[in-house]
């Protein structure tokens, strides 16, 4: 397509508009001056975009197409003179221009020729004539410069300008977050309030000369920092790896010669050519197209790509209306053009969102929340117990100094040192899990968090859908069809409106709806050895796709008939036709838009034959289809020996097809897993509402039209932070039409309202939402930006990777559970024990008091009998309830009240077992305080071992859960107690730890006492299942 001298003046004031307000924070006259010219000189690129025009010239010394100062003849005289600028000439003088062009220069004028008037759409120039002072004058003046431009400026920048304007404006590079490195990554791994704690221990006992205490505490948090710097580093390589992926190169034309840049090297000014599957480099503003259509969803939402030619636009057109312009990574989904560019980096409008991004404050992971809470219950529990302790010591008349050592050896007790080391290992064992189900993981906490969402707002294309434009419903002669299947491929099926097969009459009518469809086409669609490939417009490939399903192989019907003239789809005649022979006899097959197609057609088709057409019904049928959220095109076929590209001949119209950028055919189930998890799912898209709507409605996300708001309907409102924006939040699960802005509202006012929110898009467009949201999920196919922003990548763009995601999550909280309880319990249950050795108090025959354990007595119950068992239980498998239960409350801490009663009831058991033990031993059965100690530790190592059975489950019985699920903790066990027991066989272990062997006796009695631990809990979780509450879901009986 030929572009016109009006397009061209509207991309000259536009581009101008567009430097100023992009340029760098150099000079503005600098600016000001280039600008206009470079931009008067691209647009003289024209016609196809691989060769220039020659409608509008400018020469290196006076032309007939424009003379600089220096000539002794005018401009309006040498136009004259020239014989090929008549029409120019008639409009410069009605438009009263004649004696501004011959007044002083030196300025240029960008010339269209007679021929390029005639090129534009009949009737333009009169509508033009009929108000020459108006639009036609300021027209004419854009072709205007001042100065004296160059031919060869309209080759493209040279390199020294290039290099200019490098240095002025920068690289066209989107301001990126610098990755971390390994030190920032493993100091990380100590920003945590537990971790301050157990600090705060390790200094305490340094400062009391506890050399083994604080080496014990120290190699634990370094355990720690190092199982997690080692997952967050690998994540972070990941992420990086996928962004790699996204670079980009640039067609471009400098010094008159086509060439290929990085895209990073592109300035503005420079001329961009792009083709079909070329990623846009930078802000483009067109000077000229063909047939140009540019998918831009990952900025607007919209499925289908956008069209765009070069014209002047409103100066506050949203991005989806800015019909002369292409974007910054979006992709060109069919035609050539070429383009000027406008803005590069951060001025772009990627750039413009990354910096919103920049500047939003993300919320903090669940995990941390219930961390610091956990630390600071600790810490007071600490606080309380040492003081209490000291109190009844003191009261004892026990030496402070001593005292002072209680409550040490206390703290030590209180303080679960495992825990860093297990919730890392938890998290970082579903972080592989979970990049074995395609969800990448950039920080460990994110698992968790993925697992705590109460409401999952997601973008509708490209993650809710295929992204690829599907024929799903077929109407002809008043009677629908419903075509299965998605994407670009030919598997599917055609059947009857309620499912059934169809009749010979009407799959011989789709049949000859899909060939006149496949023959007006453009596009390929082919099984190759990887699958099925496809190129060219959406709409031809679905149709093509449509012709596989209906039992026809477009390649051999295209081969069948020998092509008169194809008239490819434009926006101004809004249909594509095909002219044939087939056979010897004329024929043409059409598509387009209802109101092209249907004033052409007086017949229609119908089983029994041809017969006149209603065009109310079929406008009522269109309208129905459209209301359903589909895009409705007209399929006709007719027959004429004229072929002509701007008038069709008479046709018969074949039906209506109903495209739709249909659901992920595994999102459905996603949708309803999420509904049993008790996850609200809402769609929040640029998309249209109608379609927005039937696509909910599929996945059952929405019901009807009362639960769809649009942006409008929100900005009408007002201020989001007013109580009716919350309630039309609150009862709404589509919000279609909106900006980027408004997503970030919405997500805001879904956190507000009480929902621990996951934001999943792949555009640019959701970079602003994913950052305020509570946990960011970003598609691998989408954009750096959405990537960079995002805390989670799901490799497969699939919405069920995410809720495969979230029941990971929630495996990873309950394992974290799990360790706390035994951690805690076990903490808790050595608290027990010392108070009651205070307050009952067992003593030598000198009335100094004993106590039941030692501190370093107290690390090794801690750090190596738990520390090997947790770690083996962090990497219990999920339950499969886990997805049948409601999310747990955000603001619900880790000690809830559940936790709290375990906790209480074990620790109790094991505290009060363990000094009733010790006192027998020691005042009944005549142990030496030794070996009474040497017994009390064997059997809190043994209840530990018991314990951790209690502890996989928080309800079920420890028989009911198999050991399949984590064959692991077995081992530990046996472990951890085979450690301790060789540790009471070494004599350096024997003077650390005061320890010595027992008799096989003594272990099996402990190992028959340990036994009434897991009895205990037994009773306590049969009473406890009685009020576990689960969701029932569709399918259940």
């Amino acid at each position: 397509m030929r572009t016109t001298p009006a397009r061209l003046s509207a991309s000259v004031v536009a581009l101008a508009l567009l430097f100023a307000a992009c340029g760098s924070d150099g000079d503005d006259d600098a600016t000001d001056e280039e600008t206009p010219t470079t931009a008067m000189a691209d647009e003289t690129t024209g016609g196809d975009a691989d060769e220039p025009a020659t409608d509008d010239t400018s020469a290196d010394e006076p032309s007939d197409s424009g003379d600089t100062a220096e000539a002794e003849a005018d401009i309006v005289d040498s136009a004259i003179e020239a014989g090929d600028f008549e029409t120019l000439v008639a409009a410069v003088q009605a438009a009263e221009l004649e004696e501004t062009l011959r007044g002083d220069g030196p300025f240029t004028v960008f010339a269209p020729s007679d021929d390029a008037f005639a090129a534009l759409p009949e009737g333009t120039v009169d509508t033009l004539l009929q108000d020459p002072t108006g639009d036609l004058a300021g027209i004419l003046s854009y072709h205007v410069v001042e100065g004296a431009v160059m031919a060869s400026d309209v080759a493209g920048l040279d390199g020294q300008e290039v290099q200019r304007r490098r240095n002025e404006f920068g690289p066209n590079q989107l301001p990126s977050r610098k990755p971390p490195g390994a030190v920032e990554v493993f100091l990380r791994q100590f920003l945590s309030p537990l971790i301050y704690v157990l600090l705060a221990a390790a200094l305490i006992s340094l400062l009391l000369d506890d050399i083994t205490d604080a080496a014990f505490i120290m190699i634990v948090l370094l355990i720690n920092a190092v199982i997690g710097s080692v997952q967050e580093l690998k994540a972070e390589k990941s992420a990086e790896q996928l962004q790699k992926l996204m670079r980009t190169t640039a067609r471009v034309r400098r010094g008159g010669r086509e060439t290929v840049v990085p895209a990073e090297e592109l300035v503005p000014g420079d001329i961009v050519l792009l083709e079909s599957g070329n990623r846009v480099p930078a802000d483009l503003l067109f000077v000229s197209t063909n047939n140009l259509s540019v998918d831009e969803s990952l900025l607007t939402g919209e499925s289908m790509p956008a069209e765009k030619s070069p014209g002047q636009v409103e100066p506050d057109a949203v991005v989806g209306d800015r019909r002369n312009m292409a974007f910054a990574g979006t992709t060109v989904a069919t035609g050539r053009g070429v383009g000027v560019v406008a803005c590069i980096g951060a001025n772009t409008e990627i750039g413009t969102i990354a910096q919103a991004v920049t500047e939003t404050v993300s919320a903090k992971p669940p995990l941390l929340i219930r961390l610091e809470k956990f630390s600071k219950q600790v810490s007071y529990l600490m606080l309380g117990a040492a003081v209490l302790l000291g109190v009844v010591a003191t009261f004892r008349g026990i030496d402070l100094l001593e005292v002072f050592f209680l409550s040490v050896a206390l703290a030590v007790a209180a303080i679960p040192e495992g825990l860093p080391v297990a919730v890392t290992v938890a998290l970082a064992i579903r972080v592989t899990r979970m990049s074995k189900r395609n969800v990448l993981t950039r920080r460990l906490a994110a698992v968790e968090s993925l697992g705590s969402c109460t409401c999952i707002a997601s973008d509708k294309t490209g993650t809710l859908t295929v992204n690829k434009q599907t024929v799903r419903a077929i109407w002809i002669d008043g009677v629908e069809h419903r075509v299965s299947g998605e994407g670009y491929n030919g598997e599917g099926h055609i059947t009857a409106q309620d499912g059934g097969a169809l009749d010979e009459a009407a799959a011989k009518m789709v049949r000859e709806l899909a060939l006149s469809g496949a023959l007006s086409n453009e596009g390929t669609l082919v099984r190759g050895d990887g699958g099925w490939e496809s190129s060219g417009d959406a709409v031809d490939v679905a149709l093509l796709a449509l012709a596989y399903k209906s039992g026809l192989d477009p390649n051999t019907e295209r081969a069948a008939v020998e092509t008169v003239l194809d008239v490819p789809f434009e926006s101004e005649r809004m249909f594509a036709a095909k002219y044939f022979r087939r056979d010897g006899r004329p024929g043409v097959a059409a598509k387009g838009a209802i109101e092209a197609l249907l004033p052409k057609c007086r017949s229609i088709m119908t089983p029994e034959g041809r017969r006149d057409i209603d065009a109310r019904k079929v406008k009522e049928a269109g309208e129905a289809m459209a209301a359903e959220g589909y895009r409705v095109l007209a399929i006709a076929s007719g027959e004429s020996e004229n072929a002509s590209e701007e008038e069709l001949p008479e046709l018969c119209l074949l039906g209506l097809i109903g495209l739709i950028d249909p659901p992920r055919p595994e999102v459905k189930d996603a949708v309803e897993r999420c509904r049993c998890a008790g996850i609200k799912v809402v769609m929040v898209t640029g998309d249209h509402p109608a379609t927005a709507l039937a696509i909910a409605k599929e996945l059952a996300i929405a019901e009807d039209s009362s639960q769809v708001v649009t942006g409008a309907e929100l900005e009408a409102i007002g201020d989001p932070g007013v109580p009716a924006y919350l309630d039309k939040v609150a009862g709404s699960k589509v919000f279609a039409r909106v900006t980027p802005l408004q997503k970030l509202e919405i997500v805001d006012a879904l956190i507000r309202l009480g929902n621990f929110v996951a934001v999943t898009g792949d555009g640019v467009n959701d970079a602003p939402a994913m950052r305020k949201a509570n946990i960011g999920v970003a598609m691998g196919s989408g954009t750096d930006v959405a990537k960079d922003t995002s805390s989670i990548i799901v490799t497969d763009d699939n919405f069920a990777s995410i809720v495969a995601g979230v029941e990971e999550g929630r495996y990873a909280y309950d394992n974290i559970r799990k360790v706390t309880y035994l951690l805690v319990s076990t903490g808790a249950a050595e608290i027990v024990l010392f108070l009651l050795a205070v307050f009952i108090g067992v003593t030598t025959d000198e009335g100094v008091l004993i106590l039941p354990l030692i501190a370093i007595q107290l690390l090794w119950l801690n750090v190596v009998t738990n520390g090997i068992q947790h770690v083996a239980l962090a990497m219990e498998g999920g339950d499969p309830k886990v997805m049948r239960q409601p999310p747990r409350d955000p603001s619900e801490g880790i000690f809830n009240r559940q936790m709290v009663q375990q906790v209480l009831i074990s620790a109790l058991t094991m505290g009060v077992m363990a000094f009733t033990a010790f006192y027998l031993l020691y005042e009944v059965w005549g142990y030496t305080a030794f070996a009474a100690t040497n017994m009390v530790f064997l059997l809190m190592v043994m209840l530990e071992n018991v314990h951790v059975f209690n502890c996989r489950s928080e309800t079920e019985s420890a028989f009911r859960v198999p050991i399949s699920r984590n064959r692991f903790l077995l081992f530990g066990v046996l472990a951890a107690q085979g450690v301790h027991l060789l540790a009471m066989q070494i004599p350096l272990m024997q003077e650390v730890l005061r320890v010595e062997p027992v008799s096989l006796q003594e272990w099996g009695a402990t190992l028959m006492a340990a036994v009434v631990l897991l009895a205990v809990m037994e009773v306590y979780k049969h009473f406890r299942r009685k009020k576990v509450k689960t969701i029932v879901c569709s399918g259940d009986e």
